[in-house]
């Protein structure tokens, strides 16, 4: 999945409504951003891996907001079922 799904999918966005999602199982991918704090994003990872979600990256915060059509940065966003 490419960041140009996020646009017109079903998503959330942010570290905690993504990692609520995954715990649900209601996720196909999550996407989360390189320059977002590790200590943010590693927890959510490692759901993940457990999960067997896969992980899809963008280079910055803005980017993935902006791939969500929000005009703030987005630290994660995830494709919901």
């Amino acid at each position: 999945m490419t960041l140009d799904t996020l646009k017109n999918a079903n998503r959330v966005i942010g570290i905690k409504q993504v990692t609520k999602a995954v715990k649900r199982g209601n996720v196909q991918n999550v996407f989360v951003a390189d320059d977002a704090d590790d200590r943010v994003i590693e927890p959510l990872e490692t759901l993940c891996r457990e999960c067997e979600v896969p992980v899809g990256r963008a280079e910055t915060m803005q980017e993935l907001g902006q791939a969500c059509g929000i005009e703030v940065g987005a630290a994660a966003a995830a494709v919901l079922k």
